[in-house]
C-alpha cells in the first residue's frame, strides 16, 4: 500500500496529515499528488467523496513560502458551502506550515474579508462571483497567484460562473499551476480546460468500492421525541470502546452531545460551525483514545480513519446508501470486529429499505447482547450521469428569476420537496415554479420575477428533509 510519505510530501505535511488522522491515500490522491509535485496541470475526474480537497490542497500547500506575505494560490468553488469545506481542510493541512488561509464568500460581510486579506493570506478559498467583487474593490490581487484550482467546474457551468471564471483567470500569472477537477466533462468545460491548462495530465478515478467484511449490522425501530433517551440505553449496553453517532444537522450534534454529556457520557461532538482549533482538539483526542463517543455530522467526519473505532450509530438515517456504506466503514477496520446501529423513526422505513436493496444485506433488529454473522458491502457507483442534476420543468410566459438553495441531495432535497414547500409557503402555483435542479450541495429553481421576492422571504429559514434551507437570488 502507497504511503503519503512515498509521494513525495514534506514533513510538515506529513505531520499535519497524522495529527488529522490521514493513514493512506486515496486513488485520487495517489495519482495526482506526484504529477502536480512535478509542477504538471492536472485534469482530475472524480466524484465528490474521492478525497480530491487533499488531493490538490496538499501540493498546492508545498508551493507557499510562509514568509511572503501574497496571495499565492487561488481555490475557486461553485458554493459557498464547498468553500468553507475546501478552507476548514486546507487550514487543517497547513497549520504545521504556518499557513494562512482566508474564505471569501456571498451572504458574509465583505468588509470583514477584505480585512483579513489586508492582514495577509497566502490561500485564498472563494465562491466566483465574491472573488469577482474583491477584485473589483482591488481587494483582491492575483499577480503572485502561482497555483489555481477550479474545483467541481461542472457545478460551476450549471450556475453559469464560467464566463467569470475565465476573467478571474485572466488576471492570474500565465505561468502559474492549473488544476481543473469535475466529476463530469461536458464541453464547455473541456474547452475551458483546452484553453487555460497547458499539457494537462488527465487523472480518471471511478467511484470507490467500500468493503466492510466484519460488521454487524442492527436497525432499532424509535419515536422521534424517545430517540435520544434510545440512543443513551443502546450505548450504556453496548459498551463501546469508541463509537461515532452520526447526525444529519450542526444543531442536532450539539444538542445530542449536551444531551449525553448530561447523562455523565465522556463525549465530544464535531461539526462544521465550529473554530479550526475547537476541531483539532476534538480529533486529537478521540484519536487518542481520550474521548470515547463522538457525535458528528457527516462533513464534520470526513478524514477521520481511525482502527479503534468499535461501534457507529446512526442516530438519523444516512441521506443516501452510500453515504451509509460510508458511515459503517468506519469501524470494523485492519481486521478489527464493529457493530453498526441504525435508528429508524416511522417516516423512514422506506429509507432503510433503499439501503438494504443497495447493500443487498438485510439489516436485523437490534438487542442488547444481538449478534449477526458479519457480511460483504460494497458501494455501487452512483447512478447519475452528466450533469448529475435531477430536474424537472414547468411552463411559464412572463419573466422568470433564478434562485438557488443552500441544500440538496447531499441533504436529502428532492424536487417535490423542494416544490411543496415553495408552493406552500410562498403560496404560488406549482405551475410558477420550473426548471427545478438538484444537485449535491445546492439546488435550483426559476419562479416569476413579481414573485421572486416574498419566496426568498417566505422559504429561506424552512426545514425540507430535515435541513434548514436558505433561499437567495442566483449568481
Amino acid at each position: 500500500m502507497t504511503t503519503f510519505r512515498e509521494l513525495g510530501l514534506s514533513e510538515p505535511l506529513l505531520d499535519a496529515l497524522e495529527d488529522v488522522g490521514y493513514e493512506s491515500p486515496s486513488p485520487i490522491q495517489e495519482q495526482a499528488i506526484p504529477s502536480m509535485l512535478q509542477g504538471h496541470d492536472i485534469i482530475g475526474q472524480a466524484q465528490t467523496g474521492s478525497g480530491k480537497t487533499a488531493a490538490f490542497g496538499l501540493p498546492l500547500l508545498e508551493t507557499i513560502d510562509p514568509d511572503v506575505n501574497e496571495v499565492q494560490a487561488l481555490v475557486l468553488t461553485p458554493t459557498r458551502e464547498l468553500c468553507i469545506q475546501v478552507t476548514q481542510a486546507i487550514r487543517g493541512y497547513g497549520l504545521r506550515k504556518g499557513v494562512g488561509v482566508v474564505a471569501v464568500f456571498g451572504g458574509a460581510p465583505i468588509r470583514t474579508q477584505q480585512s483579513q486579506l489586508r492582514e495577509g493570506g497566502h490561500v485564498v478559498v472563494g465562491t466566483v462571483g465574491r472573488v469577482m467583487d474583491l477584485m473589483g474593490r482591488a481587494s483582491l490581487i492575483l499577480h503572485s497567484c502561482r497555483f489555481v484550482v477550479l474545483d467541481e467546474a461542472d457545478e460551476m457551468l450549471d450556475l453559469g460562473f464560467l464566463e467569470d471564471v475565465e476573467k478571474i483567470l485572466a488576471a492570474t500569472p500565465n505561468s502559474r499551476q492549473t488544476a481543473l477537477f469535475s466529476a463530469t466533462m461536458p464541453p464547455p468545460i473541456q474547452k475551458l480546460a483546452d484553453r487555460y491548462l497547458y499539457d494537462p495530465v488527465l487523472i480518471k478515478v471511478k467511484s470507490p468500492t467500500l468493503t466492510v467484511e466484519s460488521v454487524e449490522q442492527f436497525q432499532l425501530d424509535v419515536k422521534a421525541p424517545d430517540k435520544a433517551d434510545k440512543l443513551v440505553e443502546v450505548l450504556r449496553a453496548e459498551k463501546p470502546d469508541q463509537a461515532i453517532v452520526f447526525v444529519r444537522t450542526k444543531i442536532r450534534c450539539d444538542q445530542l452531545y449536551r444531551k449525553l454529556r448530561d447523562k455523565g457520557m465522556n463525549v465530544k461532538a464535531l461539526h462544521g460551525d465550529m473554530s479550526q482549533g475547537s476541531r483539532d482538539g476534538v480529533m486529537l483526542s478521540f484519536k487518542g483514545g481520550r474521548t470515547p463517543i463522538l457525535v458528528a455530522t457527516d462533513v464534520a467526519a470526513r478524514g477521520l480513519d481511525i482502527s479503534t473505532v468499535t461501534h457507529v450509530v446512526n442516530f438519523d438515517v444516512p441521506v443516501s446508501p452510500d453515504v451509509y456504506v460510508h458511515r459503517i466503514g468506519r469501524t470494523g477496520r485492519v481486521g478489527r470486529s464493529g457493530r453498526a446501529i441504525t435508528f429508524v423513526e416511522p417516516k423512514q422505513a422506506r429509507d432503510l429499505e433503499a439501503i438494504e436493496k443497495h447493500t443487498s444485506v438485510p439489516i436485523g433488529p437490534w438487542s442488547e447482547g444481538a449478534h449477526v454473522e458479519p457480511v460483504k458491502v460494497e458501494a455501487k457507483p452512483p447512478r447519475h450521469t452528466k450533469p448529475k442534476v435531477s430536474s424537472s420543468s414547468r411552463n411559464g410566459d412572463e419573466k422568470f428569476i433564478r434562485l438557488i438553495a443552500d441544500a440538496g441531495r447531499a441533504g436529502g432535497i428532492e424536487i417535490r420537496d423542494l416544490v411543496n414547500v415553495v408552493t406552500h409557503k410562498a403560496g404560488i402555483d406549482g405551475e410558477a415554479v420550473r426548471d427545478v435542479k438538484v444537485l449535491e450541495r445546492f439546488s435550483l429553481l426559476s419562479v416569476p420575477e413579481s414573485e421572486a421576492e416574498r419566496v426568498v422571504a417566505a422559504v429561506s429559514g424552512s426545514e425540507i428533509a430535515g435541513t434548514q434551507v436558505q433561499l437567495q437570488r442566483a449568481g
